[in-house]
């Protein structure tokens, strides 16, 4: 194993863990050493993905609700109860919502910024007593919060909340990179730009709507998991413990064109 990579004897938890991008980020951590902690809403979900993962290394699936705080101190509760640190969070776990401006409905921005930026704030506020326990000046912890393209370009798609929410997971990556320096923890955000996921299947399941879309993206294709994967390992391992603060765009160079 390439010790720039090596995440031996780290612990993460992986928010969103069950499908999509989490699923695959934390199959990427496992492949490199670490010990993985999954969080999904959904029980059946959370069982399989954790005896898939439980096949490349440990796995533990903890099941949350992490749109109200409640629910991310409780996480943060049933975490602490099995480990003393925290060397990996991945704030994945998120919503969208898709509607045309005249009849976009209040309800969509509550559920959508609930779990996509106070989720992220709140799990990383619950946990930081065991990040910091993990942090040091030459291995720092890491948060990795995963935000969008969508957040960054100017096209909305009808997803107005979705995009508003992943641009303030942004700026709280930011926030949170420059208040936690001090304490020996690196926050950067990635921004992904089309991957296979649920939010994305409408297009993956229709090959014109496919085809359409690769055409808005210079590199002509979807992300495939083991990218975004490689792109979190590498924020995980040495190869980021001097990067704080940044806010990655992994998207075909989508975010060039909008």
């Amino acid at each position: 194993m390439n010790p720039f990579f090596d995440l031996s004897g780290k612990v993460a938890l992986v928010s969103g863990g069950s499908s999509g991008l989490g699923l695959a980020i934390a199959e990427g951590l496992l492949q490199q050493g670490a010990r993985v902690y999954i969080a999904s809403r959904k029980p059946e979900a959370l069982a399989a993905a954790v005896e898939q993962l439980s096949k490349v290394g440990p796995c533990v699936g903890l099941q949350a609700d992490l749109s109200d705080g409640e629910g991310s101190k409780a996480l943060a509760a049933r975490f602490a109860e099995q480990e003393t640190r925290l060397d990996i969070l991945v704030n994945n776990a998120g919503n969208s919502w898709g509607a045309p401006l005249e009849s976009f409905p209040d309800e969509a921005w509550n559920r959508v910024m609930n779990l996509n930026v106070r989720g992220v704030f709140n799990l990383t506020r619950d946990l930081l007593p065991l990040l910091r326990a993990a942090a040091s000046p030459r291995s720092p912890a890491r948060v990795i919060n995963i935000g969008s393209v969508a957040g960054i370009i100017s096209s909305s798609l009808g997803a107005y909340s979705y995009g508003a929410s992943k641009a303030a997971v942004h700026q709280l990556t930011r926030n949170l990179a420059r208040e936690f320096a001090e304490h020996h923890i690196n926050v950067n955000a990635i921004a992904p730009g089309r991957f296979p996921s649920r939010l994305t299947r409408h297009l993956t399941e229709d090959s014109e709507a496919y085809a359409a879309d690769c055409r808005m993206i210079p590199l002509g294709r979807f992300g495939e998991p083991e990218e975004i994967a490689a792109l979190a390992v590498s924020l995980a391992s040495t190869a980021g413990a001097y990067m704080t603060g940044a806010i990655i765009p992994i998207d075909g160079g989508a975010s060039l064109m909008a």
